[in-house]
């Protein structure tokens, strides 16, 4: 299987023919969609031109059937040290955009901000009960970066989510406990108490502050 994504990597690397052609068949869009994955996962190590082309030399010997250079169950560890220092270190450089949005966010009109960070705004007051902080509850939302690239949505989904209080992040632990059954709110947490210094999956980096627009449907009895 990775043989086979080595193998079609190249082929988008090196052939330049088929590289500019768009993709038409199924067959031929399947084939892209494997690039599209296989270049999320390089994304984690922000590579220079420089180091693509080293990588790209690691894709052809292995391809081509070569003694490779390094032996690649020494280097398993330091792969996962890598990824982490650069997935870590484009998180320092985003810090003022964070900073700069958290600010933003606590001066819109109606917003608080609490002693955690937390930003609240509310966008409809409902007229149930409030939840407690080991309830379960129903919510709908859509979660953002502050570029405003969405990376979660329950409406997406199609289908609200069940989750346990004492289960989130604290941003929203916090966040639901200020709203009413029907009602709307904007969450904007800062990393402390989202996903801090660790980020979360491939699009939330260390240190990112998030923004949350929640839906309360439901305490679960």
């Amino acid at each position: 299987m990775f043989k086979l994504i080595a193998t079609i990597l190249l082929a988008l690397i090196v052939t330049p023919v088929f590289a500019a052609d768009l993709p038409k068949t199924e067959e031929q869009k399947t084939l892209y969609a494997v690039g599209l994955v296989i270049a999320r996962q390089l994304s984690l190590f922000n590579l220079t031109p420089a180091e693509f082309e080293i990588v790209k030399q690691g894709l052809a010997d292995a391809v081509a059937g070569k003694t490779p250079e390094v032996q690649l169950t020494a280097y398993n560890d330091k792969i996962q040290e890598l990824a982490r220092a650069r997935r870590k270190a484009v998180g320092e450089k985003s810090a003022g955009v964070n900073k700069e949005f958290l600010e933003k966010a606590a001066a819109e009109k109606g917003a608080v901000k609490t002693a955690s960070g937390l930003v609240y705004l509310s966008l409809k007051e409902g007229t149930g009960a409030t939840p407690g902080p080991k309830e379960t509850v129903t919510v709908n939302y859509r979660g953002t970066l502050p570029d405003g690239k969405e990376f979660d949505s329950s409406y997406k989904r199609g289908k609200p989510l069940d989750l346990r209080m004492d289960g989130v992040i604290k941003c929203w632990t916090e966040g639901l406990q200020k709203m009413k059954v029907g009602g709307k709110a904007k969450l904007v947490c800062p990393a402390a108490i989202a996903y801090g210094d660790a980020g979360a999956g491939e699009l939330i980096l260390p240190g990112a502050t998030l923004a949350f627009e929640v839906e309360l449907l439901e305490i679960k009895k």
